[in-house]
């Protein structure tokens, strides 16, 4: 059964994000303006050019692509995603936020958006605003296994343990053949005290995915959203076992 909690997180936080929520959403007198089929078709193409840069690690030629389809047909919500979540592998938090916020305003139920940016504020360490933003993801979708898994993450780093194991285990439940939620998992019970719980959740994440064995592939967690701190934890709660 599915739990979505929300009483892990102050009122004051809460309050201070759904501010930033709505400062965020902004109007823009640009988004009543008529998009002609000829400019929607040269938008994919640029779409296309970017993915295909992306693909190849070009992230400085893929950004500068989607942003000219983001131009050419500002009202395709995907392609603002597209730039948003792009600009973010890129390392570039804050403008990956604006974009994202401007798909936001334009589809304020677009759970990709939501998705994303709360992978963003992760990231860069806001914890709170992340949390808030996963919530209404989670919200918008109940089965939604990237904002419970990502909701884990942040409680785990907040020391809301207890919420972090509650979402990790909704995000295994949903999504079973995916070894992250279990390493949050992990992590999780490890921090809070509990490391027989742990050694075998994380035995568990190896019985899904035998790499999660090697210690040098559990750097890769850092593009799963991870922390640097949540990875040491996982090489630790590995080397226990």
């Amino acid at each position: 059964m599915l739990i979505l909690i929300t009483s892990g997180i102050s009122i004051s936080s809460w309050s201070s994000a759904s501010s930033a929520i709505a400062a965020n959403l902004k109007p823009n007198s640009a988004q009543s303006a008529k998009t002609s089929q000829a400019d929607k078709q040269a938008a994919e193409e640029y779409r296309q050019l970017g993915l295909a840069y992306r693909k190849q690690e070009r992230l400085d030629d893929a950004i500068a692509a989607f942003q000219k389809a983001v131009t050419l047909d500002p009202q395709n919500i995907d392609g603002r995603v597209i730039l948003g979540w792009t600009q973010h592998l890129a390392k570039r938090h804050d403008t990956a936020a604006a974009s994202l916020w401007e798909a936001i305003y334009r589809s304020p139920t677009s759970l990709q958006a939501f998705n994303a940016i709360g992978i963003v504020y992760l990231v860069r360490g806001d914890l709170p605003q992340s949390v808030v933003l996963h919530s209404w993801a989670a919200l918008l979708k109940t089965d939604n296994e990237i904002a419970h898994y990502n909701l884990s993450l942040a409680y785990q780093r907040l020391q809301q343990y207890d919420l972090a194991i509650a979402y990790a285990k909704n995000a295994i439940e949903l999504e079973p053949t995916n070894p992250h939620p279990f390493v949050a998992l992990a992590i999780a019970q490890w921090t809070s005290g509990n490391q027989p719980s742990a050694k075998k959740t994380f035995r568990d994440a190896i019985g899904v995915d035998v790499r999660y064995r090697s210690s040098e592939f559990l750097n890769f967690l850092n593009e799963a959203g991870f922390s640097n701190d949540q990875i040491q934890t996982a090489k630790q709660i590995l080397a226990s076992l």
